[in-house]
């Protein structure tokens, strides 16, 4: 009976500090996107025609309905000096138009298209990338998914954060307006959970970064073998900031996020894609496990039971209050990511924002019930530490 005392008094502990934890992370990231996101700055940090010089590196396989407006907006970035670099890993793959069909439009933009990849490990997109970087004639490399979308002054934006002390600028990552649910689910997810998370790492001294948008030092990416090296690992962009950090450099978010904006998306493929994200991050940091506690309805369950065995307060009553809080702030914070009026209405918010919490645990155990992944063309086993071995099928 004292031990189950014990056991209970515990758990009543552990729920205020989650308590504390977790509202500390919602305030921590709305004021950050408050006071730093969607920001012209007054002063400029470098004269514009002194701007160090990009590489773009775009990783490319197919094709969707929004992959030539994506890639037009790089060649119309305003910028004084930068590189886009094509790469494609097949000749046959239908991107390989779409990329002649805009060098040819603008034969004034310094671009070049690299065709094959080059087999340096298991990671396809460091494989396809390979050629380009060997290509790259710039300090500075600006790794950008195909599915991103970008303003004129985005670049700008990027190099005026990397100053002397930083290594590694990231944008946030984000979802533009599209029509359906499923385009409404992303943004949910994007400007709720995932920032929440994400922000108060990086406030927190905690080094959190996506791929999806990275524009790096080139010479320090060379000191820690260039991308050959991490050709070995699946996600290739948690353990390149890695390799930055423990060279002792800073890291940087821009201004503006990293805005996705992919013509083929659904409720499956969003499923689909935060399960292979849950199973990479079990790998790599097996204090992922402990996750599940920070999503809404788990989280409030523990600590209303912890407020009903403290304080005699009626769980549910407090469960449900808890709950809304956590929608509102959920609701401020996105605001403050889109920067903007949304492109929904508040219930498309309630319904798509109770969806997405509700499917939190289950996407969990669904990560933990397999331990191989699919992604683009392979389907690989993941190993703890964060490396992979390709399943080939026999």
């Amino acid at each position: 009976m004292a031990l189950l005392d014990l056991a209970m008094q515990g758990l009543s502990v552990f729920g205020f500090i989650l308590f504390f934890v977790l509202w500390l992370m919602h305030f921590m990231s709305i004021i950050y996107v408050r006071l730093h996101l969607h920001k012209k700055r007054s002063e400029v940090k470098q004269p514009f025609g002194q701007l160090a010089g990009v590489s773009l590196l775009k990783p490319l396989k197919g094709v969707d309905p929004n992959l030539i407006s994506n890639l037009e907006t790089f060649f119309t970035l305003d910028y004084p000096k930068y590189e886009i670099l094509l790469c494609v890993q097949d000749q046959d793959d239908p991107a390989v138009d779409v990329c002649k069909k805009l060098l040819g439009k603008y034969p004034n933009v310094d671009a070049r298209l690299f065709i094959g990849g080059k087999k340096v490990g298991i990671n396809p997109k460091i494989n396809n990338l390979m050629p380009g970087y060997e290509g790259a004639k710039y300090g500075l490399v600006w790794i950008c998914d195909s599915g991103i979308r970008v303003k004129p002054d985005t670049l700008t934006d990027m190099t005026n954060q990397m100053t002397e002390k930083v290594g590694l600028v990231h944008g946030l990552p984000y979802v533009a307006d599209r029509q359906g649910f499923a385009g409404t689910l992303e943004q949910v997810y994007f400007g709720t959970s995932h920032p929440r998370s994400y922000i108060s790492a990086n406030v927190t001294g905690i080094k959190c970064v996506t791929g999806m948008s990275c524009l790096m030092r080139k010479d320090v990416l060379d000191q820690a073998g260039g991308l050959v090296a991490f050709a070995q690992y699946i996600a290739e962009d948690y353990f390149m900031a890695k390799a930055i950090a423990d060279r002792g450099w800073k890291f940087s978010m821009a201004t503006q996020v990293a805005l996705q904006n992919s013509g083929s998306y659904s409720i499956g493929q969003f499923q689909s894609r935060m399960i292979r994200w849950t199973k990479l991050r079990v790998n790599m940091l097996p204090g992922t496990v402990l996750e599940p506690v920070s999503e809404c309805f788990l989280a409030s369950l523990i600590i209303g039971w912890a407020a009903h065995y403290v304080f005699r307060w009626d769980m549910m009553v407090f469960f449900m209050c808890h709950c809304l809080a956590w929608f509102i702030s959920d609701y401020i914070q996105l605001t403050g990511v889109q920067g903007g009026l949304l492109c929904f209405s508040k219930l498309d918010f309630a319904v798509a924002w109770f969806i997405r919490e509700s499917m939190a645990v289950q996407i969990f155990l669904s990560a933990l019930w397999d331990p191989t992944i699919s992604w683009r063309t392979g389907r690989y086993r993941l190993r703890c530490g964060g490396t992979a071995e390709e399943i080939l099928d026999v």
